[in-house]
């Protein structure tokens, strides 16, 4: 990945030989239990390998943490059917997938969808849209969440797979990104795109909790990226100051330049213990919602904060393409946007907060 990031970068260019890969190593499938068709990897195991993605490319590490949450909510919401049908190809690299949740009305508060799945003989016809979902228009597979019902709040939403190539399924426009370029995203435009009732999961009125119990592992995939990207960041820029001389010596023997360095050092340790906490809390079987927002919006927030700090350290080699020092810093600006922006983590975070307070 690392060889062709900056290239793929500047050409918005999605790579399928890179994920192909991926799938033949067998990461397209990482977190899940052997018994599944996966690699068998803990979840501590899992943000390992996350973060030595999102140190060589961060896009690359979110088109294959989309690929997973795509897949998670089959595993533990899917009948025996669906999970032998749907996983498959999606488990060994053959199909990318897609989680369609966002809408242009919806976006942090996902109750707030309003794509339709009108009930029809033998199953739905979904008629809407929905905006920014990586990895489209190249996924093959995609979840969709979607109204049954008009009911208040979330409690009339369906979760429905679709398959790309579905009569009445299109893609609309594909975003111009400020970063993780070469991991596309796109709207997907449906018009009385019919869904065999064979393809809903769970019950109408699930949709909601589908979403919600895939979104909070999520976080953690991208906080590990984060680690990596906000690693990388710190690395290069230490090797810099090394090798660059001003003043008589190099940059490294410049005090207030060290201090930069070790503070870039603590904020990286501290996004990496929480979220290897997160992801130990979940193998164990615990909560996660609290962790999962705790690590997701340290992480990104160190990302991006290391990555600017890199930049400063490179001087004007920072602020120009040739170096990709600055595709770090524009990278680790949409961490701290997509999978809940970090003021909605604050939300959630003070809401666990209250709740333990209230209980005493």
């Amino acid at each position: 990945m690392a060889p062709s990031a900056v290239e793929r970068d500047e050409t918005e260019r999605f790579d399928r030989g890179i994920f192909r890969r991926m799938g033949e190593l067998g990461l397209t499938a990482a977190p899940f239990p052997q018994a599944d068709g996966g690699a068998g990897f803990s979840y501590v195991g899992w943000t390992l390998a996350l973060e030595e993605l999102g140190a060589a490319d961060m896009a690359t590490a979110v088109t294959l943490s989309v690929h997973i949450l795509a897949q998670y909510p089959v595993l533990t919401w899917g009948s025996e059917e669906q999970r032998s049908r749907w996983l498959a190809p999606m488990l060994t690299g053959e199909a990318l997938g897609a989680f369609a949740l966002t809408e242009p009305r919806a976006g942090s508060d996902a109750s707030q969808i309003r794509l339709r799945a009108e009930r029809v003989e033998g199953g739905y016809r979904l008629t809407g849209t929905k905006i920014w979902i990586s990895n489209a228009p190249e996924a093959d597979r995609y979840l969709v969440f979607a109204l049954v019902d008009a009911a208040p709040g979330s409690r009339g939403m369906g979760a429905f797979l679709v398959e790309k190539g579905s009569e009445g399924f299109a893609f609309g426009v594909q975003e111009r990104k400020m970063g993780i370029r070469s991991c596309p995203a796109a709207e997907l435009v449906f018009d009385h795109c019919f869904v065999p009732a064979a393809n809903r999961l769970g019950k109408e009125g699930d949709g909601y909790r589908i979403a919600l119990s895939a979104l909070a592992g999520g976080r953690i995939s991208i906080a590990a990226a984060c680690v990596g990207l906000a690693r990388s960041a710190l690395e290069q820029a230490a090797a810099y100051v090394l090798q660059r001389r001003a003043f008589g010596g190099p940059l490294a023997e410049q005090q207030g330049l060290r201090f930069m360095l070790a503070e870039m050092a603590r904020d990286v340790e501290a996004a990496r213990a929480l979220t290897r906490q997160a992801a130990a809390m979940k193998d164990r079987g615990e909560p996660i919602s609290e962790a999962s927002s705790l690590a997701k919006w340290t992480a990104s927030d160190v990302a991006m904060r290391v990555a600017t700090d890199a930049v400063q350290l490179f001087g004007g080699a920072g602020y120009s393409r040739e170096t990709g020092v600055e595709r770090l810093m524009r990278d680790a600006k949409g961490a701290q946007i997509y999978e809940g922006t970090n003021q909605i983590h604050r939300l959630i975070v003070a809401d666990e907060v209250l709740k333990r307070a209230r209980a005493g």
